[in-house]
């Protein structure tokens, strides 16, 4: 049995998960089905955004040159020789003092260099002929859209590891990439542990609960974009939990386990890690709730040990296993980003491991503001129910008083791990 154990900090449990970790493997995947996947590599642009110099206003293209000494007490008069639909070019040549009728987004006429709307000209009928009136002296490029504004060819417009929403969808589809390069969807398996679980749809019966932190867990996989594999749960026998863990290491490539990683009379997988020869990289870390967790490798494979508790499996997943999984997917930004904040409650129990409290982030003018959201025990379910951030308290003496200026880890980073490159300009969404 692995009952030694040694308390490590939470930024060295994640150093060795990451220390000897391999990008997964890749896949092409056609467009319309990769919204949610991580690009394995990096898109160019292919042409100039816009393609060509474009109408950004229905109204009357002409040549700016021609509307210098226009005025109110003297308009300058352009005849109308043409008509543009968007998505039609106009072949002719435009004139001096001619205008050539245009839609929204329609490619400008070759010899014209500006857009005058329409509330800007006077319409006027004379001798037959479609004649416009123009009271002001209009600038070049007004209201035109110029090629290549936008995007120039060959413009790295998405990073590698940049995760593929509906936005990036358009990008894609604006430049023609039918199909992407992603990392493959790794295969995690859920298992839980303990005679006392029962499955959902089960009734109550005294001295059970209900298995909610499998579904938990397969809720926060599929959140990151990789494939949960719901394998059951195990009852409190060694020799069939041995058996149906290295069975289930054959289907998945990551494995979870919540409970029976502490050192109870029931809690069998240290003495599993130890049957099936697995590196086990830590098995306590100094921290609150989650103290328990373990991780073992066996070769490539991760096998994570969370706690049987919610909210330190909740906890022990976003620390842990969803860098690892991060990585696998192809992103270089497996982290939960750090953001600082004020306490808005006393935390006055000295405590000698880190803190991991849940908490609703609240913006007021500049400042960051965090309390405890609702129990803060590690069984605690409800705690976790709007909690977009965990409060950070590393160990303290005395404690924390209302007002500390502290870490907390965002649990949602979507829309700031895409970074763009525009014009040559990085651009953080």
């Amino acid at each position: 049995m692995l009952t030694a154990r040694k308390a490590i900090s939470v930024g060295e449990a994640i150093g060795k998960i990451m220390s000897d970790i391999r990008l997964g493997d890749v896949e092409r995947m056609p467009l319309n089905k990769a919204n949610g996947r991580y690009l394995a590599e990096g898109i160019v642009a292919n042409q100039d955004v816009p393609a060509f110099d474009r109408s950004l206003y229905d109204g009357y293209a002409i040549k700016a040159e021609d509307t210098i000494t226009a005025a109110k007490e003297s308009p300058i008069e352009f005849e109308v020789v043409g008509h543009i639909g968007a998505g039609s070019v106009f072949r002719g040549e435009v004139k001096k003092n001619q205008a050539v009728r245009i839609m929204t987004g329609a490619e400008m006429p070759k010899s014209c260099n500006a857009i005058v709307m329409l509330e800007h000209v006077e319409e006027i009928e004379k001798e037959g002929k479609h004649i416009i009136a123009i009271h002001k002296q209009i600038p070049v490029n007004e209201k035109v859209f110029k090629k290549g504004t936008e995007i120039k060819e060959g413009t790295l417009i998405i990073k590698e590891g940049a995760r593929i929403n509906p936005g990036i969808v358009g990008l894609l589809a604006t430049f023609g990439y039918s199909e992407v390069l992603v990392g493959v969807k790794p295969k995690v398996g859920v298992l839980a542990t303990g005679s006392e679980l029962l499955e959902v749809e089960e009734p109550l019966v005294p001295g059970k609960i209900r298995n909610s932190n499998s579904y938990m867990l397969m809720a926060q996989i599929e959140k990151l974009g990789a494939e949960p594999v719901y394998l059951g749960k195990l009852e409190d026998d060694l020799e069939k939990s041995y058996t149906e863990i290295v069975r289930a290491l054959k289907e998945v490539d990551v494995l979870i386990t919540t409970g029976g990683v502490s050192v109870g009379d029931f809690d069998y997988l240290p003495e599993i890690y130890n049957r099936l020869d697995a590196e086990v990289l830590f098995n306590k870390i100094a921290m609150r709730p989650g103290s328990v967790t373990t991780v073992a490798k066996l070769g490539h494979q991760y096998l994570f040990g969370l706690s049987g508790n919610p909210s330190a499996s909740f906890i022990g997943f976003e620390l842990f296993v969803r860098p690892v999984l991060k990585t696998l997917l192809g992103n270089d930004q497996p982290y939960l980003i750090t953001h600082k904040a004020n306490l808005t409650e006393d935390f006055p129990v000295p405590n000698a491991f880190t803190q991991l409290i849940r908490t609703k982030v609240k913006v007021e003018g500049t400042n960051v503001l965090v309390s405890s959201n609702g129990l803060n025990i590690s069984s605690s379910i409800t705690s976790l129910v709007g909690a977009d951030a965990l409060i950070v308290l590393p160990p303290s003496e005395s404690g924390y008083e209302k007002g500390s200026l502290i870490d907390v880890l965002l649990l949602s980073d979507e829309g700031q791990e895409e970074c763009f490159f525009i014009g040559g300009v990085e651009i953080e969404e």
